[in-house]
């Protein structure tokens, strides 16, 4: 059976986790996270890194560890930030290496482990596990999980269980297949076994490149804990004990986000909806920029997330909040543009908008407007209207609504209600604030993060046939908002699409300057989707929906993939972008660039 969703009024309440001397959860505000680009081994690179990330607001800092060599220079890294008095939490990244993390949780706050590749290293031949060989299974992971638990138990140290789109077991993928709910369904059975051990002190992420994908996953994740916890507190009365609750807070994150505005767009889709959903305690902003270039994105979200009003009690969702199908309106001409139902979810503008661009619509490209507001006959619905309500209903022909700007709801739960009211059949305009003041003198980064929030959120629901982007005064600035949204919502792609993974450690090779490479060769191939990724350990499936990967299998040697599949191995680096290009052209997906720009 389903579990059943729902978003929270401000924010889910949940059990307080301490890391350190920060704590998370609880009634402490949404924490900000990083992860060092520097090399583990290299302590300096590591502390002067680190340093930086703290003086711009950064509340705890990861650091992967690979090999226990690296786990064990965790403890040279704390006491050299302990000498200059920083006492930031530290958290070991670990992912295959269970004796890494035994290592690195004698000197860190915070261990991260990945359930999909703690104790499966190995791929398994057995295709479909019996209940017996299932229970074995568990039986397995106990006996390599319990002594990281119990390590973290007697130091007092916290646990983050991190699934990952990518890398999920065997076990997991034959039982449940590569979903949201298979990504649940792993970070589970981890927690069953903490649990078991009276350890309570970790954190849950569900982590994917997709926005739609990660938002989903998180949902049930989130649902399938309410369940468990109604389901302990019914056992807990019946045997007369205590509840031992399952409100464990929630670290958010978009992996492989990219870089530059679409890496925080697609950060904001993915982050800001589950933060407008009440759902999130502690935030990553994953970038493929130098690592401080994170923190002001998270805590802008942060701070969005903060002035947020109460989010409204729907009478039905007007969608499946697990998995994403677009809300079925009928198809409308407006200004000769076909809008709803199949067609693209398009781009509208106020007409001074469009006058400021008349003049520059050539040099626009792709970047276009396509419906001017004033003239598209639309209606204004005020979702708490019954009279407008009924009236639209009534109408034989499909209406174009939108809600008025002096709405004073929030604007994903007014949207969601008039999806839930208003009959399917008619298309809806997605605004991203109300009132045309509504972000008078705020900064461009929250005007996009709001954007892509507001937008994407509504859209990765599967409401909105057009956008109108009106928080943002600049008319080429607020078009190319509405286009990037929907490029990293899904729903439009117009344009070359990245998966970049931010740079660790673990990285092999410089992460930025091969993605500025990649991007100069095939960021005229409109409709093609690269992973970048500087290694594979979060997985192939990471790349699901890439049609190209590019990943690093070995210092200075490229793996070329198409799909999940590697089909190209140890290309030397400095030959690799060329070779990836060939790639593309062998599957018939090269356009020659002149001809691209025609």
């Amino acid at each position: 059976m389903q579990p059943r969703f729902r978003s929270y009024p401000l924010r889910r309440p949940t059990r307080e986790v301490k890391s350190g001397g920060s704590a998370i959860g609880g009634e402490n505000p949404i924490r900000i996270q990083s992860m060092l680009t520097s090399d583990t081994m290299d302590t300096d690179a590591c502390v002067k890194e680190t340093l930086g990330l703290v003086e711009v607001g950064c509340e705890i800092v990861r650091i992967t560890a690979p090999t226990v060599k690296d786990a064990r220079n965790l403890e040279n890294i704390r006491a050299a930030l302990n000498a200059v008095g920083c006492h930031v939490p530290l958290v070991a990244d670990i992912h295959f290496k269970p004796e890494a993390a035994l290592e690195a949780a004698r000197w860190v706050e915070k261990v991260r482990i990945n359930p999909g590749n703690f104790a499966d290293s190995k791929k398994f031949y057995v295709r479909e596990y019996t209940d017996a060989e299932y229970t074995a299974e568990i039986g397995r992971i106990r006996e390599r999980f319990a002594p990281l638990v119990e390590i973290c138990k007697s130091r007092g140290i916290a646990m983050r269980i991190g699934t990952n789109h990518g890398s999920l077991s065997d076990r997991i993928m034959n039982r449940h297949g590569d979903t949201p709910l298979g990504m649940v369904e792993s970070a589970l059975e981890f927690a069953r076994i903490a649990r078991e051990m009276n350890f309570h002190d970790f954190v849950f992420s569900m982590k994917s490149s997709n926005p739609k994908v990660m938002i989903q996953a998180y949902r049930l994740l989130v649902a399938r804990l309410d369940d468990l916890q109604e389901k302990e507190l019914s056992a807990a009365k019946s045997d007369k004990r205590e509840a031992i609750s399952w409100n464990y807070p929630i670290h958010l994150g978009v992996t492989e986000a990219g870089d530059s505005e679409d890496g925080r767009i697609k950060s904001a889709i993915g982050i800001g909806s589950l933060l407008a959903d009440g759902i999130g305690d502690t935030i990553r902003v994953s970038l493929t920029e130098d690592s401080v270039h994170e923190i002001p994105v998270a805590r802008a979200l942060a701070g969005l997330a903060s002035q947020r009003k109460e989010a409204l009690a729907l009478d039905a969702w007007p969608f499946d909040p697990f998995t994403y199908k677009r809300r079925e309106s009928a198809s409308a001409i407006r200004t000769g543009i076909a809008l709803g139902g199949p067609e693209l979810v398009r781009v509208v503008v106020k007409q001074t908008t469009y006058d400021q661009l008349a003049h520059k619509l050539p040099g626009l490209g792709d970047y276009q407007p396509e419906i001017i507001y004033e003239k598209a006959d639309i209606v204004e619905i005020d979702p708490r209207d019954s009279s407008a309500l009924a009236k639209a209903n009534a109408s034989q022909n499909a209406i174009f609504a939108t809600i008025p700007d002096d709405c004073d709801l929030p604007v994903i739960g007014a949207y969601r209600l008039l999806a839930s009211r208003l009959d399917a059949r008619h298309p809806i305009l997605l605004k991203d604030v109300f009132g045309t003041e509504a972000n008078h003198g705020a900064d461009f980064l929250s005007t996009l993060l709001n954007a892509a929030t507001n937008i994407g959120s509504l859209l990765c629901d599967g409401i909105g046939d057009a956008v109108l982007i009106q928080g943002e005064k600049a008319p080429g600035q607020s078009l190319r908002i509405a286009y990037n949204t929907l490029q990293a919502a899904g729903v439009r792609i117009f344009k070359t699409d990245y998966v970049a993974c931010p740079s660790c450690g673990r990285t092999l090779f410089n992460l930025q300057e091969t993605t500025a490479r990649i991007k100069a060769a095939t960021s005229h191939l409109k409709g093609v989707k690269i992973a970048i990724m500087g290694c594979i350990v979060n997985g192939p499936g990471e790349m699901a929906d890439a049609d190209f990967g590019y990943v690093g299998g070995a210092p200075g040697k490229i793996n070329l993939y198409v799909g999940k599949t590697p089909v190209k191995f140890n290309i030397p680096q400095e030959d690799a972008v060329e070779r990836l290009v060939d790639l593309i052209r062998e599957h018939g997906r090269w356009i020659d660039p002149k001809t691209a720009n025609h």
